[in-house]
């Protein structure tokens, strides 16, 4: 029977965890299933930062968290010098052919070792009135990728034997749902990334967008756009080459996303070809635009290629009503295309010209204009519910 109940507990953390489409539901799944499954009170699911050498705690899931304990914590880490089995749980075991098992403690001490023995674990169950824990190390592709962490209260029946092995079983399953999620995040970081510079694509400019207009519509957040054609790099592929030309653009690359990161939170992307943007939620629209200001200053000192037409359009500006994305991209791209015809070496910002701005003009032009009037725009006709 009780292995009937526990086979049906893994099923359970196993669905769950395939279920989780971000990190964080996968963490949560892991903790909480766990938690279950063995009859625990507290459960954490923490990730061992090599580097840095410190366990840094994911999740934290339970009835009884402590004052010092969050959910999803963005501080709590603890130095692995203050935890000397990990080091023997997950390097020396390993090295003489053992396995990753989970160990129990104690408020008293260790389940199993020198009589006295008090570490952080221990001190830590004491500090929080929690009676005994289990840890089980997380194996992911054959590295030790974290711990199990589970832990009932004080008066609770102590965990045994049978209880570490099963925490095996499940660190198991936890690393399969997490090798998982690795892969969905990978396979969305393909979907969404240019694969030369390394800057988000259209299709997570266009998902952003729309996310950022619906937003500019619930609570009147600024939304600003910067459109950029970088100018020359025809020129560079027909005369150095294509390899030289993708250096070049991976250089402009750069200097947009050291620009962007002026702006907090702002998305640094490449549209195709030479054709590259900045989209900014929240900073006021003069911020922006001393961004592309200083966008195009370096621009104009990169060693190949001949500058960048740049282009703005924010919500904050007199441009009229954006319902769509489609507008606000539209207007960017036709002040981009006004600096491009003429030259400028500063941002054009769409509706900083009065009540009868040309770049306005331009983008809420029909798209039946004869060919030549203006530029053509991406993608479908417009509607008016896009304006």
């Amino acid at each position: 029977m009780a292995e009937d109940i526990r086979l049906a507990a893994v099923v359970a953390l196993a669905q769950a965890m395939a279920a989780a489409t971000t990190p964080r539901q996968t963490w949560h799944a892991a903790a909480t299933g766990a938690r279950r499954a063995l009859g625990g009170g507290f459960a954490a699911l923490s990730l061992w930062e090599r580097e840095l050498g410190r366990l840094r705690v994911l999740v934290n899931v339970g009835d009884d968290l402590a004052a010092d304990e969050e959910e999803f914590p963005d501080y709590e880490a603890y130095p692995v010098h203050q935890f000397p089995e990990i080091t023997e749980f997950l390097h020396e075991r390993w090295a003489g052919g053992g396995g990753p098992n989970a160990w129990v403690e104690t408020a008293d001490g260790p389940a199993a070792g020198r009589p006295g023995y008090l570490h952080q674990r221990v001190a830590a169950l004491r500090r929080r009135g929690r009676g005994c824990c289990v840890v089980a190390p997380v194996v992911l592709h054959g590295r030790a990728w974290g711990e199990l962490y589970v832990a009932r209260p004080v008066g609770a029946p102590v965990f045994d034997r049978a209880d570490a092995e099963f925490a095996t079983v499940l660190a198991s399953v936890v690393a399969a749902g997490l090798a998982q999620t690795e892969r969905l995040e990978e396979a969305r970081r393909l979907a969404f990334t240019d694969s030369l510079t390394g800057l988000a694509n259209r299709r997570c400019v266009d998902t952003r967008l729309d996310e950022a207009i619906e937003r500019h519509r619930r609570e009147d957040t600024v939304v600003s756009l910067v459109v950029c054609d970088l100018n020359g790099l025809k020129k560079v592929n027909d005369t150095q080459g294509h390899a030289v030309g993708d250096r070049l653009l991976e250089r402009f690359g750069t200097v947009l996303s050291l620009c962007g990161a002026m702006l907090p939170g702002a998305l640094a992307a490449r549209l195709g070809g030479d054709e590259f943007c900045l989209l900014a939620v929240g900073p006021p629209a003069d911020d922006v635009v001393r961004v592309a200001e200083e966008l195009c200053r370096r621009a104009a000192g990169l060693e190949l290629g001949e500058g960048v037409a740049c282009g703005v359009a924010s919500t904050e500006d007199a441009i009229g009503p954006v319902r769509s994305a489609r507008r606000l991209f539209r207007l960017a791209d036709a002040a981009q295309y006004r600096a491009k015809a003429v030259r400028a070496d500063r941002p054009v910002v769409a509706g900083r010209e009065g009540p009868d701005d040309p770049v306005v003009r331009l983008a809420d032009a029909p798209s039946e204009r004869p060919a030549g009037e203006r530029r053509r725009f991406r993608g479908r006709q417009d509607t008016a519910a896009d304006r």
